[in-house]
């Protein structure tokens, strides 16, 4: 694997950058219980997941809520 210092990554395009990256964070979520969560955040994602189970037709699926954020730019 090839090390890259804050320099070369800057000299990158954005696409590149971007890709790159895509490519970390695809390593990341491959261990997700490597991933500290605040006790704050897994309260907020229960009480988000008890709200779901609740009422599972208030949920929207993921295209639409990305659509109706990126229409308010």
């Amino acid at each position: 694997m090839e090390t890259l210092n804050k320099s070369q990554v800057m000299k990158l395009s954005i696409p590149e950058r971007i890709q790159l990256v895509e490519d970390i964070w695809d390593t990341i979520t491959e261990a997700p219980d490597e991933v500290p969560l605040s006790e704050q955040k897994k309260a907020e994602l229960e009480k988000r997941l008890e709200a779901h189970q609740r009422n599972p037709a208030e949920a929207a699926p993921a295209e639409t809520v990305l659509k109706r954020i990126r229409s308010r730019r």
